[in-house]
């Protein structure tokens, strides 16, 4: 039998992976797809989160952040991150490393997906596996949530993201946010002839479309386009609680509200750890705590922006708030990090 069996075998899934082998566990992950796996995500990881990968013993490769910009027409305003720099990290990149830091550590990465889940008062099978606990790390519409009853019901409700790179040199090494009445998009440089670009919206439309309200960030992507485009959501997800017996969800499993902050990988990090904290510690119960802490800055900064962004009104006050109060912007951006 072995300790830790995770399922889905993402940035949070490897990182909890990671975890429990730096804690001496034996973990096994369980992942349907091949490595590298892409997703479509912004990729700007916050000084948290880079602090979080080399804790890790990950290495990666990106372009560096010094901060957050946002713009509205001509109107902006930014802020630079003051613990260090942030990274722009192609999505394929970030996980090539992390799971080349899990197989070293002597993770095992299994194919296959986590179905039946069956547990006892000391153990949980589930893809023929025996072990001690279960992590999973299913992703934002995760089965094994709804399998357990974790999910909260309700019609699908939330926003919708959408992403493509440019090939086109960075024009900035801050993470760009442009705001208009129907969404944002995000400039992420990726590397140094990469941009990545996300959309968020409620508005279900193709990504020119989408692109379209945003002309003078299209004025700058002259270079040809590198990838097809990816789309995820509905983005929220909400959860009934965070473990279930022997079950701990972390990652996007674990519920969530919005990208419009860029922390995903970040909070990937931080709840793949205290979950298996609490597993070391043999107190499972602890983690729905330690994961409203990590995320509770989070969530309070996110929903004070969706509020204001669901409002078209208030919503073009955003940026040019911003800029007319710079100590509270930065404040802001700090809290991100």
């Amino acid at each position: 039998m072995i300790d830790v069996l995770v399922a889905g075998g993402g940035p949070a899934g490897l990182a909890a992976a990671i975890h429990a082998a730096l804690a001496g566990l034996e973990a096994v992950v369980v992942e349907p797809r091949t490595s590298p796996v892409d997703k479509a995500c912004g990729e700007g990881v916050m000084p948290g989160g880079v602090a979080a990968l080399r804790a890790l013993g990950v290495e990666v490769t990106g372009r560096e952040l010094r901060g957050i910009r946002y713009v509205d027409g001509t109107t902006r305003a930014e802020a630079s991150f003051r613990d260090g720099n942030g990274l722009g990290i192609r999505r394929t990149t970030l996980h090539s490393a992390l799971h080349r830091r899990a197989l070293g550590l002597g993770v095992r990465v299994l194919p296959g997906k986590v179905g039946e889940v069956r547990q006892s008062a000391d153990t949980v099978t589930a893809a023929g596996t025996t072990a001690r606990w279960l992590i999973a790390a299913d992703g934002l519409h995760s089965p094994l949530r709804r399998g357990l009853g974790l999910e909260l019901p309700g019609r699908p409700h939330g926003r919708y993201g959408l992403r493509r790179h440019y090939r086109v040199a960075p024009w900035t090494d801050f993470v760009e946010v442009h705001w208009s009445r129907h969404g944002e998009a995000y400039v992420t440089p990726v590397d140094d002839d990469l941009v990545g670009v996300a959309v968020l919206s409620r508005n279900r439309r193709g990504y020119d479309a989408h692109l379209a309200d945003f002309p003078a960030l299209t004025a700058s992507l002259r270079g040809p386009t590198a990838t097809e485009v990816r789309g995820a959501g509905p983005l929220r997800q909400r959860v009934r609680r965070r473990t279930a017996g022997r079950v701990l969800l972390v990652g996007d499993a674990a519920g969530y509200l919005d990208a419009l902050t860029g922390e995903g990988i970040a909070l990937a990090l931080a709840t793949a750890g205290a979950a298996v904290r609490c597993l070391v510690a043999d107190r499972p119960d602890a983690y729905e705590r330690a994961w409203a802490r990590l995320t509770r800055r989070h969530r309070l900064l996110t929903g004070a922006l969706l509020t204001a962004s669901h409002r078209p009104g208030t919503a073009r006050l955003i940026v040019p708030a911003a800029s007319r109060l710079p100590p509270l912007f930065s404040a802001a951006v700090h809290a991100l990090q």
